[in-house]
């Protein structure tokens, strides 16, 4: 009878269940972003601090709902990329030219990292200027300080705009159902908008640069928006309450314009695709990388056989049955930012689950700024409702010079 059927379960927001989930995973990807962030320094190989990420990584999620039949693990290897890298760089031991890869003083890099509890996972992608070794941190000055703060106005920009119309409505019945009934804006206008953050510090958005919609065991869902879309390229969807996605922001001091790098592409997912292997290495590859990642990217060298895996995967690319990352740089060599922040869109507004931490803007010296009215009164809108704590009105309105 159909009663007595097992109920599906709710893996949406609804379930309070699914937001622990997803806040554990993000209180484990902070932590140790903060930790790597915290390895690299100067002179220091890219592929160490990636293998160290990893390890603190399964170290964080075996701590945590021990003894539950649910699975975990990460769902995005540490990854380190060098200045005018655009996408996640994790470059392998037995490549014996790029393990010698170092970081050097003055590059913007970019760490990439994330953990998944049951299926739900978070990413956080962050950005630091690697300080010269045994010196005194200063202030960031010049071409990278422009960057820096533009990316961190434009993240900021574009996490309002997801935002859905009337959501954080104030004043009457009457007001809030009309705000409710504006249109989201287009994502055409989300690109112009970011476009214009970036010119006012000369800088350009990374082309084609991606946020998804994200899901249980899905970091690539049916929605997604896309800046500076190239040719035959357009984002689909509006984010909704209910919701998670991957926000991520790119800008470039060059064109903008990204090219596909010489290097192994290390970075690897399943997909859905279906296919029969022939190669015994072929399947006992894509057997170990169901069972640790599921469906989550992976590096080559988290595998037992970093050498055996490089074989593995080549007919699991070639029959679809990996979709693999093809690593890519500024076309024209110049440094290049990026943020990747989770957010859970609820009724209440949006809650950053894995981000970045705020910088601390007066340790970037630049001499541009947002003018731009449109832009300028949207960065003042708040993320979400005011929990009604009293210390914290009174630190938002000193911040948007409203009266004490």
């Amino acid at each position: 009878m159909a009663e007595n059927q097992p109920t599906e379960p709710d893996y949406t927001l609804n379930n309070p269940d699914t937001l622990t989930k997803y806040k554990t995973a993000a209180q484990i990807s902070h932590k140790v972003l903060e930790a790597v962030a915290a390895l690299c320094l100067e002179g220091e190989k890219i592929v160490e601090i990636c293998q160290k990420g990893d390890k603190l990584l399964d170290e964080e999620i075996a701590k945590v709902y021990k003894g539950k039949k649910i699975t975990k693990g990460i769902s995005h290897p540490t990854t380190i990329s060098p200045s005018s890298y655009v996408t996640p760089y994790t470059p392998l031991v037995s490549d014996a030219a790029e393990a010698e890869t170092t970081l050097k003083a003055g590059e913007i890099i970019k760490i990439q990292l994330g953990a998944q509890i049951d299926g739900f996972g978070t990413i956080v992608c962050d950005m630091l200027v690697i300080s010269k070794k045994d010196a005194p941190k200063e202030p960031v000055t010049g071409r990278e300080a422009d960057l820096i703060v533009a990316t961190h106005y434009a993240n900021e920009l574009l996490l309002r705009l997801m935002t859905p119309p009337g959501l954080l409505a104030q004043g009457s019945d009457e007001e809030k159902q009309k705000a409710a009934k504006q249109k989201a804006p287009t994502q055409a206008h989300i690109s112009a908008l970011l476009e214009k953050v970036a010119k006012a510090y000369d800088c350009n958005v990374v082309e084609n640069t991606t946020s998804w919609l994200f899901d249980r065991n899905e970091i690539e869902g049916e929605k997604k928006i896309i800046l500076a879309p190239g040719n035959g390229v357009r984002g689909d969807g509006v984010p909704e309450v209910g919701e998670v996605w991957g926000v991520e922001v790119g800008l470039s001091l060059g064109s903008g314009k990204v090219k596909t790098l010489d290097h192994r592409a290390t970075l690897h997912r399943r997909t859905t695709t279906t296919y029969i292997l022939k190669r015994p290495s072929s399947r006992q590859t894509l057997s170990e990388i169901v069972k640790k990642f599921g469906t989550f990217p992976f590096s080559l060298r988290q595998l037992d056989d970093e050498k055996a895996a490089k074989v593995g995967v080549v007919e699991c690319v070639r029959g679809g049955v990996l979709r693999q990352y093809e690593p890519a740089g500024d076309a024209d060599n110049a440094p290049v930012s990026r943020l990747l922040t989770t957010i859970a869109i609820t009724k209440n507004g949006i809650t950053k689950l894995a981000a970045a931490n705020a910088p601390d803007l007066s340790q970037f010296k630049t001499d541009k700024k947002i003018e731009d009215e449109e832009i300028l009164k949207i960065l003042e809108q708040p993320l979400a409702r005011s929990t009604g704590n009293k210390k914290n009105k009174n630190k938002k309105k000193k911040a948007t010079g409203g009266e004490e």
